[in-house]
C-alpha cells in the first residue's frame, strides 16, 4: 500500500474527552494545501505544518488540550511585494469547556475552546486556527527598511483659494442690525 504525502498522518477526528482520560497525545505533519482556509491568507501552499496536540488535566482538574504548531508560511511583504517565508512556532494551552460560561472559570494562560455536543474535535482545524491567527495583519518581510519620506505640500496647494471663503462674507455678523 503506497503511503499519499496529502493525507494527513493522524485521524481527522478524535474523542476530546477519551484523549483528556487517557492523558494522550499525538504529533503529526500536514501539507499547508490541505488547510483551505489558510490558503487565503498564503502566497501559496507550498510547505508543511509539524505539531503535536497533548490531551489531560491541569491540579486543577481543568480538562486541556496544549497544541504546539511550527511551520513557515509563505507570505507576500506589502514593502516589497516578494514572497518570503514567515516562520510560525505556537503553542498554545486550550482549556476543553461544554458551554460558554465555563470560560470564566479557566486559570489564567488558557483560551477557551467550546467543545461540541459530541466531543469530537478535528486535530488540522485546531492547527489551522492557530496558523490563521498567528499571521500578521500586514506581513512584512523581516530586514526590509520602512519607508520614511518626508513629503513636502505642493506650493500650489498651499496658495489654493478655500471653495467656503464666499460663505463666510454672507454669515450675519453680530453687530448687523438687519
Amino acid at each position: 500500500m503506497s503511503a499519499d504525502s496529502t493525507k494527513p498522518s493522524v485521524p481527522e477526528l478524535l474523542d476530546a474527552w477519551r484523549m483528556v482520560s487517557a492523558r494522550r497525545g499525538l504529533a503529526g505533519r500536514a501539507p499547508l494545501a490541505s488547510l483551505p482556509r489558510l490558503a487565503g491568507s498564503l502566497v501559496d501552499a507550498d510547505g508543511e505544518v509539524a505539531y503535536t496536540l497533548d490531551f489531560g488535566s491541569d491540579e486543577l482538574q481543568v480538562p486541556y488540550a496544549e497544541l504546539h504548531a511550527k511551520a513557515e508560511l509563505p507570505l507576500l511583504c506589502q514593502r516589497t511585494l516578494t514572497r518570503f517565508l514567515f516562520p510560525v512556532d505556537v503553542v498554545q494551552r486550550l482549556g476543553l469547556i461544554r458551554q460558554e460560561a465555563d470560560e470564566a472559570a479557566l486559570p489564567e494562560g488558557y483560551e477557551p475552546l467550546l467543545m461540541p455536543a459530541d466531543g469530537m474535535l478535528s486535530a488540522l482545524d485546531l492547527v489551522e486556527d492557530e496558523l490563521i491567527l498567528a499571521i500578521p495583519v500586514v506581513p512584512v518581510k523581516p530586514g526590509t527598511e520602512a519607508m520614511e519620506a518626508d513629503w513636502p505640500i505642493p506650493e500650489a496647494d498651499l496658495e489654493r483659494v478655500n471653495p467656503f471663503a464666499a460663505l463666510s462674507s454672507l454669515k450675519k455678523k453680530p453687530d448687523d442690525p438687519s
